[in-house]
């Protein structure tokens, strides 16, 4: 078992998650609040550390000696174009990354609503729940191709979500003073001990 002061945290460590937490709170409010430019901004930080990277294949390739040498540098200027090409344009290259996205949600709604309506062998309440999530799925995948920028908002949205989620445990477990991951391994070997 466990012991009390394992589970607690240092008082700096209990400030700083405190801290944290109302950072990443405050953060997911903006996010929530633009969260259009929030997606933008995402996809404009991504094409930038694919630049980085598109950059280092390139110098690889260039000075260090191996088979796959000739490869990483078309991969390199191939991945720098693109990623140049999402840094000139973010707005176009979300747009793009957002329509990928509705055409997987569209897939995606149409093989649950054929697998709901099709599989016989599971219960009623399974087969209702994959077409209900299909028909959602497909109607925000049309949502999204109607109105791009109801797209740009979605993702936003779902991304200040998960902040604010995320804060809101780091918050709470400063305040309560304890980890926000436990070490199970610890607890395991503990109660193993304990029944011998």
């Amino acid at each position: 078992m466990m012991k009390e002061s394992e589970s607690k945290t240092h008082g700096w460590m209990r400030v700083a998650q405190i801290v944290l937490g109302a950072l990443a709170i405050i953060v997911s409010l903006i996010i929530l609040a633009y969260p259009g430019l929030t997606t933008i901004t995402l996809v404009y930080f991504v094409s930038l550390l694919f630049f980085i990277v598109g950059i280092e294949k390139i110098i690889t390739g260039i000075f260090f000696k191996s088979k796959s040498r000739v490869a990483s540098i078309i991969l390199g200027v191939i991945v720098l174009i693109l990623a140049g090409l999402a840094l000139a344009f973010p707005v176009g290259a979300t747009f793009v990354l957002i329509l990928v996205v509705a055409f997987a949600l569209l897939f995606d709604g149409i093989a649950r609503i054929t697998h709901g309506a099709g599989e016989g062998s599971e219960s009623k309440f399974n087969r209702f729940f994959s077409i209900g999530v299909g028909i959602i799925s497909i109607a925000i995948a049309i949502l999204i191709m109607v109105s791009p920028a109801f797209g740009f908002a979605f993702v936003g949205f779902l991304i200040g979500i998960a902040v604010l989620i995320t804060g809101i445990q780091i918050l709470v477990a400063g305040l309560r003073g304890r980890k926000v991951g436990l070490d199970t391994t610890r607890m395991d070997v503990g109660n193993k001990n304990s029944e011998l």
